[in-house]
């Protein structure tokens, strides 16, 4: 709240409890510990200050109700939301009148005290009230003014004091604030001078005196200090004349027909002040009900509330220009032709894209709208030290904080979203009675190319697609890896495959077979040779790549059918469709045809085919001659090159 309602929170709050009439064993809703304990948690605000709480943005601007009322806008989850609260557009004495935000709000919550009334011109209003006021005391008679303790009270007094400072005639004639809280809310305006008007401003810098020091009014706290003798004006509260002074003096002056009693704010049905209005022709006493009190005093009604009448709430609306109007704060009668005017107002909106939805819920009632909006998540530190260019995708780690979104690099989450990072390393250790030559082999078939990083002759340091890390040491394997998703499906991969060395069939034969090769690296090792019982050497490559390259053929013969013919060397293949023929050479891999749409369609197919029949790590491949008497085919990981066949391990 606003610094001026701060500093009379606790006051009004506390007089509020003091004067309701309430049955004994009725629960009030708060009691004097709930207003301390709110009094300290209360956060004041500046007009047109920005505050944010948890993502949510509040604006204050000026609502020219009472000194200190804001109407506020609120950004929550990008919908904006203008609460006006009590407000009025029309500028007096002392007040700013209430301001149009810059931004347009998607939903105007406005107030409707007024329905579809208008209220008098404000000069004609006071004119109206001194003359009541002048033709009322020179005959003899008290005028009596019920107000609220701060707003129209003050406004009333500045009126009262300028014109019995026009008039010498009147100075004889008392004019008293009785209240409460009179010397507090005085005490109120004259500090916060500079959150007035432009008027009151002026007043005081050039005449040196606080225009809230008034000449001819005395405030009094109660009745006892109050002689009730001859002509006077008494300002007095509460402004609805259900209890305290206000409705002291009216039981005591009602009877007299020269006295009068001027309602200058609204009255609410049920209050002694709206029934004052039809003139009954006697009253209950609010000690004893059963009591009448004749009521023959002069009942007039000239608002001086500062809310807005319709055509200020009709103009106000349509500066604001909000597609959803949330009526609120007014009775139902009001509240319904309010609607009706309105809706009749934008009818020619409805059905296009300006068109005006208006609501008049009743208390307690919940209004459900519903909203679209595109969510712009925007780039922070390391991503965006750098302009990115048209199709470039940009990742890192997405941040919802207070309903705004951030992307930013892992190393900047500290930093720009004050969290904490960490890396999980996890191990598992499992027995694998193998050498680390037949557990290379193994990682090998299931992922093509391993990187050794540590050998020794105590243990092995493997390296898989560059992100889990085996160490086999005597009969037990440790595999490691930084935990994340794809790290996690990698791991679980490698533990199966060294779970299952011990028992494979390619083990069990490599291991029960004698060395072709001495522990040097001949050619034939190099080439992945394994001498056999009968004494020839087969290279493993060679029967590898004859797979590989079955493989390619069987996905060109699912794709093309039978327009797919192999040579029997199986270096080359043609695919013929409507008589254009495109010749594959699996040496190199290249596609050649005189239809350039049929070529490039069958390199694309064939690319497909030797990403699928590679290795898990090989992202490329290509086929080339494993050496000049053997011209057999080979399929080659480029740029790792292939290594040789783990050197046969001998069963005891």
């Amino acid at each position: 709240m606003t610094h001026p309602t701060k500093a009379i929170f606790r006051w009004l709050l506390g007089d509020f409890m003091r004067v309701s009439n309430v049955p004994e064993n009725y629960t009030p809703l708060y009691t004097a510990e709930d207003l301390e304990a709110a009094f300290d948690r209360i956060e004041t605000v500046d007009y047109h200050s920005t505050m944010e709480v948890e993502g949510i943005k509040f604006t204050a601007y000026h609502a020219g109700h009472v000194l200190g009322a804001a109407m506020y806008f609120v950004e929550i989850g990008g919908v904006k939301v203008l609460f006006t609260g009590d407000y009025s557009r029309e500028e007096d004495r002392h007040l700013n009148q209430a301001e149009v935000p810059v931004q347009k709000p998607d939903i105007l919550i406005t107030e409707s005290t007024y329905g579809t009334g208008i209220h008098q011109p404000r000069l004609e209003k006071e004119a109206r009230l001194m003359s009541l006021i002048k033709s009322t005391v020179q005959k003899g008679g008290r005028c009596l003014l019920p107000v609220f303790a701060l707003g129209r009270a003050q406004e009333i007094l500045l009126i009262l004091d300028e014109y019995w400072d026009e008039h010498p005639e009147l100075e004889d004639i008392n004019i008293y604030y009785v209240s409460t809280l009179a010397k507090k809310c005085m005490a109120v305006y004259q500090t916060y001078i500079n959150m007035m008007n432009e008027n009151i401003r002026r007043r005081f810098r050039d005449s040196r005196t606080n225009p809230f020091q008034f000449k001819h009014i005395r405030s009094v706290r109660n009745l006892e200090r109050f002689d009730d003798i001859g002509p006077c004006v008494m300002v007095a509260t509460p402004g609805m004349l259900q209890s305290g002074v206000s409705r002291d003096l009216l039981e005591r002056w009602a009877p007299d027909s020269k006295n009068a009693l001027i309602v200058t704010g609204y009255s609410v049905e049920g209050t002694m002040a709206k029934q004052m209005l039809t003139e009954p022709p006697e009253i209950s006493s609010v000690n004893n009900p059963e009591v009448k009190i004749p009521r023959r005093m002069v009942v007039e009604e000239l608002s001086f509330a500062a809310h807005v009448d319709f055509k200020e709430n009709s103009r106000f609306i349509d500066m604001v220009d909000a597609p959803h109007i949330i009526l609120v704060h007014g009775e139902a009668n009001n509240m319904g032709r309010l609607k009706s005017a309105l809706m009749s107002k934008y009818s020619d909106r409805k059905g296009t894209d300006r068109e005006v939805k208006i609501y008049n819920p009743k208390n307690c009632y919940e209004v459900e709208l519903p909203f679209k909006s595109a969510k712009v998540a925007r780039t922070m530190g390391e991503l965006a030290s750098e302009p990115p260019t048209d199709g470039q995708i940009v990742s890192g780690v997405l941040v919802e904080k207070d309903f705004h979104l951030n992307l930013l690099h892992v190393s900047d989450l500290r930093e720009y979203a004050s969290l904490s990072t960490s890396v999980v390393t996890e191990r598992q250790s499992v027995i694998v009675d193998a050498g680390p030559e037949l557990i290379r082999y193994h990682l090998e078939q299931m992922f093509g190319a391993v990187e050794t990083l540590d050998e020794t002759e105590e243990a092995s340091e493997f390296m898989v697609m560059g992100s889990v890390k085996v160490i086999h040491e005597g009969n037990v394997s440790t595999i490691e890896w930084t935990g994340n998703v794809m790290n996690d499906a990698i791991a679980d991969s490698v533990l199966a495959v060294l779970l299952s060395v011990d028992t494979s069939p390619a083990s069990v034969k490599l291991s029960s077979t004698s060395c072709g090769c001495d522990n040097k690296h001949d050619s034939d090792h190099h080439n992945g040779g394994v001498k056999h019982e009968n004494g020839h050497t087969h290279s493993h490559n060679h029967h590898q790549i004859e797979v590989k390259v079955d493989q390619i053929c069987a996905l060109l013969k699912a794709q093309f059918g039978d327009c797919l013919t192999v040579a029997d060397d199986k270096k080359t293949a043609t695919i013929e469709i409507e008589g254009v023929v495109a010749e594959v050479q699996f040496e190199d891999l290249t596609v050649t045809c005189k239809s350039p749409a049929l070529e490039k369609r069958v390199a694309a197919v064939l690319e497909r085919a030797v990403n699928t029949a590679a290795p898990l790590s090989q992202n490329t491949s290509r086929l080339v001659e494993l050496h000049d008497d053997d011209k057999d085919l080979a399929l080659e990981p480029s740029p790792v090159k292939e290594e040789p066949l783990p050197q046969a391990i001998k069963a005891e």
